[in-house]
């Protein structure tokens, strides 16, 4: 498919009247960054064998300035999308595909995949039945980029989001890979016999992953990506196989969700006492890998405890040097206080006979549901440099995102500089190489909300916090969870500053390479990190089951920069 429209709010041509807010933001960042005209092409970036990693892991672009001392990153715009999307091809899901689209558009966003689950009927009927879908839509509204993927349940493991580049393989490719790779379909679950059953099913996953590495290697698709989904959720992703995935094939597998979808699950009186957001309502058990805490299973601030714990598991895959993406998605099945409800099967008819549920019918009254329209709360934003499917993958795998909920923030920008350089500097996943002793500044460049939310809340960015990690390279234990070289850093009240502000924070290179980190919140709800107050003095925490209003307690993450340090 060719790219040929921008979307209207980066459109010059479109008038500002003819704008909601959030456009208008949006247009004001991008002309502030310069990216209006040729500088915003449209098109699709390069992102195929030519951009493949490099030696350990870093893109080759990367690799090729290590020679240098600094480092260049391209200006971005950033494209708004949710990458875990259920419709009525999934067997537990309630909307049709031009419902759940119609949502995202209207909720501000500019890209979508659309993952259903794994099934015998899926692969046979159902994700052909979708393609012809997603192919009329992309052909009436060019301006919103809607890519096919799946929910792959991952052998010896929880599930993954998996989606390709448009083009002509690109449902084959998901069907193929659904048929030799599922673990549902399969059997290959945590729940095995055995020791050797076990170890079968995680070679299988790595397996999995090759495999989509080598259709990518080989052209068969433009890309193909892979992102963990709620990963501690039953805690069976354990830490050596989130590194394993990553080392089976990095330009691929490129990072989880840091939030679940689910985010409506512990609103106040509406699913009981229990409920927790993301519904992370479950507790260790026998398939649960036994080196994680029974505080892990909850979520903190909305967010995953292996992303929420300064100094956890995310943190531990930093420091080793190495990009390891968070995102946010919605995760939509059930929508919280929506009317619809699943419609009738014809006789005869199932899942496994049509790949697809009946049609919901509109009741009128309220259906149960954990989950929020595609944008209404959770939103990942993706760095680029065009507007095109190709590029929102790319702006993914280099690691250019940041992650809001409940509309939090209208914008950021980030870049990390040495003192003396006059050029950009280095963006969210970038790498800057300094010497040793040398000044930096961070850049941190915020944009308010400038207009209510979905929930009617115009959204106050309370504090800014800086995580610095130290990074040492592989871990010794591929089962460490731990990084105790990292803590919040530097925090800034913002209370009340509106409108958009940089933030500029001195840091200065040491002895050895480190990564620094963003996140922020409402200041609604916080306290003592995970790991201590030494580590992390005001950061987000569990509530009270049964009471968790989302739009109550919203925060922002953003990925790393990396700084090599090298010798005088």
């Amino acid at each position: 498919m060719t790219e040929q429209q921008l979307p209207s709010w980066a459109d010059p041509s479109v008038s500002p009247a003819d704008l909601d807010a959030q456009g208008a933001s949006r247009r004001q960042l991008l002309r502030a960054a310069g990216l209006f005209g040729t500088a915003f092409a449209l098109g699709s970036a390069t992102v195929g064998p030519a951009a493949a990693a490099g030696p350990e892991g870093v893109g080759r672009s990367a690799a090729a300035g290590l020679g240098r001392l600094g480092g260049e990153d391209p200006r971005l715009g950033y494209l708004v999308g949710d990458h875990h999307i259920h419709t009525v091809y999934s067997h537990d899901a309630k909307y049709t595909f031009s419902q759940l689209a119609s949502a995202g558009a209207a909720y501000g966003l500019d890209w979508m995949v659309f993952t259903e689950h794994s099934n015998v009927g899926h692969a046979k009927y159902g994700a052909p039945l979708e393609h012809a879908e997603i192919v009329k839509a992309r052909a009436e509204n060019p301006r919103q980029l809607i890519f096919q993927g799946l929910e792959w349940y991952i052998p010896a493991a929880e599930h993954a989001t998996v989606f390709a580049a448009p083009g002509p393989h690109e449902v084959d490719l998901l069907t193929r890979f659904e048929s030799a790779y599922d673990g549902k379909l399969l059997g290959y679950t945590q729940g095995a016999a055995g020791a050797a059953e076990t170890a079968r099913n995680e070679a299988h996953a790595v397996k999995a992953i090759q495999w989509l590495a080598e259709q990518r290697r080989t052209g068969y698709v433009d890309d193909v990506l892979v992102l963990a989904n709620h990963p501690m959720r039953l805690g069976i992703d354990s830490p050596h196989e989130m590194r394993d995935w990553r080392d089976a094939a990095p330009e691929v597998m490129i990072g989880m969700e840091g939030a679940p979808g689910a985010q409506g699950a512990a609103v106040p009186g509406w699913r009981g006492p229990t409920s927790i957001r993301g519904e992370y309502e479950n507790r260790p058990t026998a398939q649960s890998w036994a080196g994680y805490p029974a505080d892990a299973f909850v979520t903190y601030g909305g967010f995953d405890w292996a992303t929420a714990t300064v100094g956890g598991l995310w943190d531990a895959l930093l420091s080793e040097g190495r990009a390891f993406s968070v995102t946010t998605n919605s995760d939509a099945h059930r929508i919280v206080s929506d009317t619809w409800k699943n419609g009738d099967w014809a006789p005869g008819a199932t899942f496994d006979t049509t790949g697809r549920l009946p049609d919901p019918v509109n009741t009128d009254s309220p259906q149960p549901g954990s989950d929020f329209w595609p944008g209404q709360f959770s939103r990942t934003h993706v760095g680029v440099t065009r507007h095109g499917y190709r590029s929102v993958m790319a702006g993914l795998r280099a690691g250019r995102v940041w992650l809001d909920h409940g509309h939090l923030l209208d914008g950021l920008e980030v870049r990390l500089k040495r003192d003396h350089d006059h050029g950009r500097g280095v963006t969210l996943g970038g790498r800057l190489r300094v010497r040793k002793g040398e000044k930096l500044t961070l850049n941190i460049t915020v944009t308010s909300a400038s207009r209510p939310n979905p929930r009617g809340i115009l959204p106050e960015l309370a504090h800014v916090d800086v995580v610095r990690g130290a990074v040492r390279g592989p871990a010794a234990d591929r089962d460490g969870w731990r990084a105790p070289d990292t803590k919040v850093a530097w925090s800034k009240d913002v209370s009340g500053r509106k409108g958009t502000y940089t933030l500029r924070v001195p840091l200065t290179a040491g002895e050895e390479s480190f990564y620094v980190r963003l996140r922020g919140s409402d200041g609604n709800r916080h306290g003592t990190g995970y790991l201590g107050a030494a580590v992390d003095p005001h950061g987000p925490i569990p509530h009270t089951p049964g009471d968790g209003d989302p739009w109550a307690d919203t925060w922002f993450y953003a990925n790393p920069v990396f700084v090599d340090v090298v010798g005088r």
